[in-house]
């Protein structure tokens, strides 16, 4: 149990019973209390690849893992310690992105558990997964029932604005939003550090942070740092269990499609038929593209990052940085405290009404 007001007990309660829903659906220990809970969202699941091609069954049943990795009872009551609860609710109004399953949920989380109202402006790449989770809190708790709504059309009627997208985004919120309290995101990209000395085990775990959601996310690994003249032979051998990336059409298309522009320009590229490897100072990889640069020491590798750092979502590393790091294999893990753009939702929802 959950000790903290009423409310709020009854608010992370409906969150704890989303995960407890979640995590029967995805073990197949359906609970005949949400028998058609459990259809409808088998239905959504296979719905959401069919209107997205990114969002496959694995993505997807990988999103929904990361929500009860996120709703881990301890973690969310030592979570709801941070937050002041507003005892004059606001609305606000949330402009999530599209670019992996139910990106937009720590928003949702965050908001509600703050206790003010929501305004949520789904991505048209991913609208179905956050629909659900409303209605299920709504029945779970009757207490949101007025604090989850949907923008139809434009976003009227709100007192701040949570906004994600690209920076070309960015650039018409803050025109529009920037009068509001608000935290607008902009493009951010992940890296790695190697050493040169990794293990076959840690490379196939950087798999991970290059491959999981075929690299949609900011928190995937775009591009390496390698030691000068590093050799690339064991990182693909590595990573070979990944190739079925192929076998989704749309990452295939791009991988071809980027092959070919190479080719044309005659640039120099590594390529084992699913992922090319390229020099390039850029941190932005298309998909199915991985860069790297070379470094010479690890203080010019620092230096490197300390210059990008506010572009950056993860660093990777098994080496000693001046950074936070993230081991091989987690930055699709996030937990709970891990805000996006190093920014505290909960710090921001808790203050705004000052600004």
């Amino acid at each position: 149990m959950i000790d903290y007001s009423e409310s709020m007990e009854k608010e992370a309660q409906a969150f704890l019973k989303l995960s407890s829903f979640l995590s029967d659906f995805l073990n197949e220990r359906k609970n005949t209390l949400y028998k058609s809970k459990y259809e409808e969202l088998d239905n959504l699941v296979e719905q959401c690849f069919l209107y997205n091609g990114w969002f496959t069954e694995d993505n997807v049943y990988k999103a929904l893992k990361g929500i009860v990795l996120v709703l881990e009872e301890t973690k969310l009551t030592a979570f709801c310690k941070q937050i002041n609860k507003t005892k004059t609710p606001k609305t606000v109004a949330v402009i999530m992105a599209g670019n992996i399953p139910a990106v937009g949920f720590h928003d949702f989380m965050c908001v509600l558990l703050s206790g003010n109202k929501i305004l949520i402006k789904p991505s048209s790449d991913d609208k179905f997964l956050i629909t659900f989770f409303a209605e299920f809190l709504k029945e779970a708790e009757p207490l949101f029932t007025d604090k989850i709504l949907f923008a139809e059309g434009k976003l009227q009627n709100f007192d701040a604005v949570i906004a994600t997208g690209s920076n070309n985004s960015s650039l018409y919120f803050e025109r529009y939003f920037g009068k509001y309290p608000h935290i607008i995101r902009k493009n951010r990209s992940s890296v790695a550090v190697l050493s040169g000395k990794e293990s076959r085990g840690e490379l196939t775990l950087l798999g991970n942070d290059i491959f999981d959601y075929y690299g949609l996310g900011c928190r995937n690994v775009s591009k390496l740092f390698v030691p000068k003249g590093y050799n690339f032979n064991t990182l693909y051998e590595s990573i070979f269990c990944f190739s079925e990336v192929t076998q989704n059409k749309k990452y295939a298309n791009n991988h071809e499609y980027n092959r070919a522009i190479y080719l044309l320009n005659q640039e120099k590229f590594l390529d084992n038929n699913f992922l090319i490897i390229r020099q390039s100072d850029s941190l932005h990889s298309p998909i199915g593209v991985l860069f790297y640069e070379e470094y010479e020491s690890i203080d010019n590798v620092t230096e490197r990052i300390k210059n990008i750092e506010q572009e950056l979502q993860c660093i990777v590393s098994s080496i000693p940085l001046p950074f936070k790091t993230i081991s091989f294999g987690n930055t699709q893990s996030p937990v709970i405290n891990d805000f996006p753009d190093n920014v505290n939702t909960i710090h921001f929802l808790n203050n705004f009404e000052l600004n």
